[in-house]
């Protein structure tokens, strides 16, 4: 497994993941989405794999501006632009991912 966690610093579902990853010796990368974002290519994979509807954060103000966009690719070129919107934790391994706290779905890549 190559698991990458993006994830903010104060999310508590982010420090729920590592500490579930850690939990069960399972090395980790973790990436501060605020600090350094995500790239384009990362965020495509992401995408592909949960939608891109699935990764707007509804809870940060400003976000909802994603959802009136036209295309997909201007709505990954908001989240790319404002990594804020972005729900976390991103939790990927290799071409798999999954938002949110989503125990049930990492267990399966054990």
């Amino acid at each position: 497994m190559n698991i990458q966690i993006f994830g903010k610093s104060k999310c508590f579902d982010t420090k729920k993941a590592e500490r579930y990853f850690k939990e069960r010796r399972i090395k980790f990368q973790q990436i501060d989405i605020l600090r350094y974002g995500i790239s384009r290519g990362e965020l495509r994979s992401v995408v592909s794999a949960v939608g891109i509807e699935n990764l707007v954060d509804e809870k940060v103000e400003g976000a909802e501006i994603v959802r009136y966009l036209a295309t997909k690719e201007a709505k990954e070129e908001k989240l790319f632009e404002y990594p804020e919107y972005i729900k976390t934790p991103i939790v990927r391994n290799g071409k798999q991912a999954t938002v949110g706290y989503c125990p049930e779905v990492w267990k399966q890549w054990e």
